[in-house]
């Protein structure tokens, strides 16, 4: 096991950001598989290449950029994730929420995390967002599993009020402005990389979980830890194992993001502007 990463491991990371980008961000933002060109938009944002912090674990999915982009949208000020980590990839489950202490320090007040994720509810279709409000982890391993560290959080604490209710309202109400509806949902947790078998469905489907992915949830746990509130948006890419019978595919991923990018998109716009 990799040695866990200590304050100073953080600070490091965290100081090297901000010599770059001169200011505290207000929102950190994390982007999901096919959501990443949200961080494009701004011409005047600053790109930091994961490889060059300090202490900064490295994407190693393909088609994720791998960087931190700091950007401004109306009068907030966000540093955004484009590409994070994944237990599948090999990392640590603390490597995969790396970031979240690290945008703690920065001074972030608020954290935006989206995803890709299967439909389990059949109330779904591909192209649907989901408003979490909950997640389901059977994997063993936490985030936080090693010696605590005070800086950012107590040793045991609550994880009622993460997914911030105040956030997801201005969240449904903004989409419905534009035009469409988010769906309220749970979020069951596998680690990955194969897909679920259409009994591990049925599974998480009994136990309540509406949609299923391979992230997020211990970006969740550290952002607890750290008494950052969260909205979380999930992209319904496809519909998980056994509820159509369908082939899952990387391509129908990527594909349904590409789809709903231009509705992501105005949606977080609006939803930035009003938090």
């Amino acid at each position: 096991m990799i040695k866990k990463a200590e304050f100073s491991d953080y600070k490091a990371s965290a100081d090297f950001i901000l010599e770059k980008i001169g200011d505290s961000p207000d929102i950190a933002m994390i982007l999901g598989s096919g959501l990443g060109d949200y961080a494009d938009l701004d011409e005047n944002r600053i790109v930091i290449p994961y490889r060059d912090i300090p202490h900064f674990p490295v994407s190693t999915v393909s088609y994720q950029k791998g960087e931190l982009v700091f950007c401004k949208r109306g009068e907030k000020k966000l540093i955004i994730m484009n590409g994070r980590f994944h237990y599948y990839e090999g990392w640590e489950m603390w490597q995969t929420a790396y970031p979240i202490p690290v945008f703690k320090l920065l001074g972030c007040k608020k954290t935006i995390i989206t995803n890709a994720a299967g439909g389990i509810s059949e109330k779904y279709k591909p192209g649907d967002i989901v408003c979490v409000n909950d997640h389901i982890k059977l994997s063993p391993d936490s985030p936080l599993r090693g010696a605590n560290i005070p800086e950012f959080g107590v040793r045991f604490f609550d994880m009622q009020h993460v997914y911030d209710k105040d956030m997801a309202d201005i969240a449904k109400a903004k989409a419905v402005s534009l035009g469409f509806e988010l769906k309220d949902g749970v979020y069951g947790y596998m680690t990955g990389p194969q897909y679920e078998t259409p009994s591990e469905i049925r599974m998480l489907k009994m136990l309540g979980a509406t949609v299923v992915g391979m992230s997020t949830v211990a970006e969740i746990i550290a952002a607890a830890h750290c008494g950052l509130p969260v909205l979380c948006l999930s992209c319904v890419t496809n519909m998980a194992a056994g509820i159509t019978g369908a082939q899952i595919t990387e391509e129908e991923v990527l594909e349904t993001g590409r789809t709903v990018k231009a509705r992501f998109v105005s949606l977080l716009d609006e939803i930035v502007k009003s938090i």
